[in-house]
C-alpha cells in the first residue's frame, strides 16, 4: 500500500469521526438475521405553490401558513412565499389585453400584490392579505422545522361576477402528472388550468381533454412552456371547440414539473377551485359532502383501455346506503361520464364511496357540489382522494362556518384532531374520535380555548381502519350561500431514509 493510499485513509477516518461518515450496508444473506426497517423522519425541505387567486377587480384573497408541531425536529426553521411570473407559452410576458402572442394565456402579467406571509414557528397559524386583480401566483419554500406538514390556505372572496362566491384551495407540491374530473368547456363555464414551474429550468406540459365521446382532439395543448419561477394559466375553451359540460383533464410533464389546479367559473352557479383526483385506482372514496347540498353531480374517468362497473354507495351518519336510482355506474374507458345524483345526502353528512362490481379498474372522479336554490346558488368541488394516512392538515379555520367531515370506509377508527393556536392569539387544543366503519361524522371539532384570528386543524388516525376527510367553509356573500371544500390527504411530513452503518472498508475496495 503506497503513502499516498495511507494518507487517504487516515484523512478520511478523521473525517468520519468528525462528521459521522456512513454507508449503507448491502441487504443480509437470507436467515442471516432480521432485516432493518428503515426509519420515518421528518423531510427537512417542502415546496408549495399557489395559483393566480382571481382576476376580479373586487377580490379580496387571505392566505394562511401553517406548520404542524412534529417530533424529532429541533432548531430554526424558515418559509416564505415568493411572486411567481406570469408569461404565455412561448416564454413572452403577457400583455394587457390578457393574452400572450399565442392566445392561450387569459390572463396578464402579475407581479405586484403578493402578500406578506412571514412563519415563525411551528403551531402557529400565520396569515397574509390582498386585494384586488394584482395577485400573482406564489412559490413557496419551507425549511427546517417548519417544513414537516407545511400547508397553505389560499381563500378567495369575490361578491359579484362571473364565479362570485367563496374560492379556496390548498396551495400544492410539485409533480408531473395530473387528473382533473369535472372541468367544463361549455358556453357558461371559463376554465382555466393553472401550471406553475418552481424550478430553475423550464417544463415542457401536455394538456389532453376528454369529454362523453372520447379524447377531444387538439394539437394547441402540446408541447406548452411553462418558465422557470412562472406560472401560465391556460383557457381550457382555447384548446377545443367542443362545448362540453363534463370534461376530464390530464395534465402530464414530459420534462420538469409543475403544479396543476384547475379554477371553474361559472356565470350562475359562482366558481372554485377543482384539486387533482388522487392517483387512478378501482376503488375512491369522496369525503365530505354537505348536508344541505341541493346538488351533487358525480363525474367520473377512466384512463386505461378496459370498462369500469362500479358500485355507488353514499356513506351517511348510520352507515352506507344505496343512492336510489344510481345503484351503478358504467363508465366506458376515454370517456367522461356524469350523472346527476341530486340532493342525495338529504340533511345528513355524505360521502361518496366508489368500488368495483367484479374487476378492479382503476379510475379518477370528482363531484361538483352546489348549495342554494334559483339566483341564489354556489358551487364547490370534492375530488376522489388519499386517506388521511399518518397526519393532515388544514388552515384558515374560523369560530364558526368551519365543517370538519371524518368518513371511515371501511372499518372503525379512532382519531385525534388539534386545533392550534389562533393566528393572532389563543391556546391549541385536541380531542378523539371514534368513527364507526361505513359512516360519515361532521364532528364537532375543537377551536382554541381564547381563539383570536383564524386556527388549523390537524387529524391523526390512532387505530382502526383507513379515514378520510374534508373541510367545509361556508360564509354568506350577498345572499349566496359561499362555500368551499378541501380533502385531507396526508401531508407527506415524513419520509423513509434506511438505516446506515460506519462502513470504511469500501475504501479499500478495488
Amino acid at each position: 500500500m503506497n503513502r499516498t493510499t495511507l494518507s487517504l485513509i487516515a484523512a478520511v477516518t478523521a473525517l468520519a469521526a468528525v462528521t459521522g461518515f456512513a454507508a449503507l450496508d448491502a441487504p443480509e444473506a437470507s436467515g442471516s438475521g432480521t432485516a432493518k426497517t428503515a426509519a420515518r423522519l421528518p423531510v427537512e425541505q417542502s415546496r408549495l405553490l399557489c395559483p393566480e387567486p382571481s382576476t376580479s377587480d373586487i377580490a379580496d384573497t387571505t392566505y394562511t401558513s401553517f406548520t404542524p408541531v412534529s417530533k424529532g425536529t429541533s432548531g430554526s426553521g424558515k418559509a416564505q412565499l415568493a411572486a411567481a411570473l406570469a408569461q404565455s407559452a412561448d416564454g413572452t410576458d403577457t400583455g394587457k389585453d390578457g393574452k400572450g402572442k399565442d392566445g392561450k394565456s387569459g390572463k396578464g402579467q402579475k407581479q405586484s400584490g403578493a402578500p406578506t406571509v412571514t412563519p415563525k414557528a411551528p403551531g402557529t397559524p400565520v396569515t397574509g392579505d390582498t386585494t384586488g386583480a394584482d395577485t400573482p401566483a406564489l412559490i413557496g419554500t419551507a425549511t427546517g422545522s417548519l417544513a414537516p406538514g407545511w400547508t397553505v390556505q389560499e381563500t378567495t372572496q369575490v361578491a359579484a361576477g362571473a364565479g362570485r362566491g367563496l374560492l379556496g384551495t390548498g396551495c400544492s407540491a410539485p409533480d408531473t402528472e395530473f387528473w382533473f374530473a369535472g372541468a367544463s368547456t361549455a358556453a357558461s363555464r371559463t376554465d382555466y388550468v393553472h401550471l406553475t414551474n418552481p424550478d430553475d429550468s423550464a417544463a415542457v406540459v401536455d394538456i389532453e381533454l376528454y369529454g362523453k365521446d372520447g379524447s377531444l382532439k387538439s394539437t394547441v395543448g402540446e408541447g406548452i412552456t411553462v418558465q422557470p419561477h412562472s406560472s401560465e394559466p391556460i383557457l381550457l375553451s382555447t384548446l377545443t371547440g367542443a362545448q362540453e359540460p363534463d370534461v376530464t383533464v390530464h395534465v402530464g410533464v414530459r420534462s420538469g414539473r409543475v403544479a396543476a389546479a384547475v379554477q371553474a367559473l361559472d356565470d350562475k352557479l359562482g366558481g372554485d377551485w377543482l384539486a387533482p383526483s388522487t392517483d387512478p385506482a378501482g376503488s375512491l372514496v369522496l369525503p365530505g359532502i354537505p348536508k344541505d347540498a341541493t346538488d351533487v353531480r358525480l363525474v367520473a374517468f377512466v384512463p386505461g383501455d378496459n370498462d369500469a362497473d362500479l358500485k355507488v354507495r353514499l356513506a351517511s351518519p348510520s352507515g352506507q346506503i344505496t343512492p336510489a336510482g344510481n345503484e351503478t355506474l358504467h363508465v366506458k374507458a376515454g370517456m367522461t361520464t356524469a350523472v346527476d345524483l341530486g340532493d342525495v345526502t338529504r340533511g345528513e353528512a355524505g360521502s361518496l364511496v366508489l368500488t368495483p362490481g367484479d374487476t378492479p379498474v382503476p379510475l379518477v372522479a370528482a363531484v361538483r357540489v352546489v348549495r342554494g336554490k334559483g339566483a341564489q346558488q354556489e358551487s364547490a368541488f370534492i375530488p376522489a382522494t388519499a386517506p388521511v394516512g399518518t397526519r393532515a392538515s388544514v388552515a384558515d379555520n374560523s369560530a364558526k362556518g368551519t365543517t370538519l367531515a371524518l368518513t371511515a370506509p371501511d372499518g372503525t377508527a379512532t382519531v385525534r384532531v388539534t386545533a392550534s393556536a389562533g393566528s393572532d392569539g389563543g391556546t391549541a387544543m385536541s380531542k378523539e374520535y371514534t368513527i364507526k366503519g361505513g359512516t360519515t361524522q361532521n364532528v364537532d371539532a375543537p377551536a382554541p380555548s381564547g381563539l383570536k384570528g383564524t386556527y388549523a386543524l390537524t387529524v391523526e388516525p390512532l387505530s382502526g381502519g383507513p379515514v378520510y376527510g374534508a373541510r367545509e367553509l361556508r360564509t354568506t356573500l350577498e345572499g349566496v350561500p359561499a362555500f368551499t371544500v378541501q380533502t385531507l390527504p396526508d401531508d407527506r411530513g415524513t419520509v423513509a431514509v434506511p438505516e446506515a452503518d460506519q462502513d470504511l472498508s469500501v475504501l479499500l475496495k478495488k
